[in-house]
């Protein structure tokens, strides 16, 4: 027990080093925005044999890539007659995270319940969220794609929570499409899809992350030069 708990302490004074290390106009999820997150899941993979990558089934409503620190909510399957007040964690939650989240919601069984629509996503494209990941489904698309508002969903669907769900935690660990997900946790997501860093492994995943988009950035042009994969593969190492 001493030991996990000095693990666990190293592993936060790591994370809090790693932070005050960063310039103060820059956040730890910036540089996240420039690598893909392809390499950043081969990253999390290689360097802790742990998948960091969520299902195939979250895909975005339009092209987006974004990185932002994690705000998460939880919400549970049960019916009622209280309306939105059952909800009313999860708007608090917008109204109150800082510029640049990404809020990150998780519903019990919820692929045939929209988690989110056009109003939320208004509210957190104005609040200054970088995006937003529904392990459920999402309604009012059209209003989204106009706001160029990026999310991430499971599906579409023209329901509602209210009514059927209530919020149960806001800002508490989650399980989302299948990863771990603790508040401030970097969310990074793009075309293939998304990936979650541990703020503790923030610094060496993200160098990981930047040495893999070189090497693979470099082989490029070899394999467009020689056309040979198999030579690209032996002469950098990585496929």
């Amino acid at each position: 027990m001493k030991r996990i708990l000095a693990l666990a302490a190293v592993a936060a004074i790591a994370g809090t080093v790693w932070l005050a290390a960063q310039p103060a106009n820059e956040s730890p999820a910036d540089s996240f925005r420039l690598v893909e997150v392809a390499s950043v899941a081969d990253a999390m993979e290689q360097l802790y044999g742990q998948r960091a990558y969520m299902s195939h089934e979250m895909r975005p409503l339009a092209p987006a890539k974004f990185a932002g620190p994690a705000v998460t909510v939880q919400l549970k399957k049960e019916e009622h007659k209280e309306g939105s007040a059952a909800s009313q964690g999860m708007l608090d939650l917008i109204d109150s995270a800082a510029p640049g989240s990404v809020y990150v919601m998780v519903l019990e069984d919820g692929a045939d319940f929209a988690g989110i629509g056009g109003l939320m996503a208004t509210a957190m494209k104005y609040r200054g969220f970088a995006g937003a990941v529904i392990d459920a489904s999402v309604r009012d698309t059209p209003q989204i794609r106009r706001l160029q508002f990026p999310v991430f969903s499971r599906g579409v669907v023209p329901s509602t929570t209210i009514g059927h769900y209530r919020v149960t935690g806001v800002n508490v660990p989650v399980t989302c499409a299948g990863v771990r997900v603790n508040p401030g946790d970097i969310i990074t997501a793009d075309e293939d899809g998304v990936a979650v860093v541990p703020i503790a492994r923030a610094a060496d995943v993200l160098k990981k992350s930047q040495e893999l988009d070189d090497t693979e950035h470099r082989m490029l042009p070899f394999i467009e030069k020689y056309k040979s994969i198999k030579e690209a593969v032996k002469q950098f190492g990585r496929i």
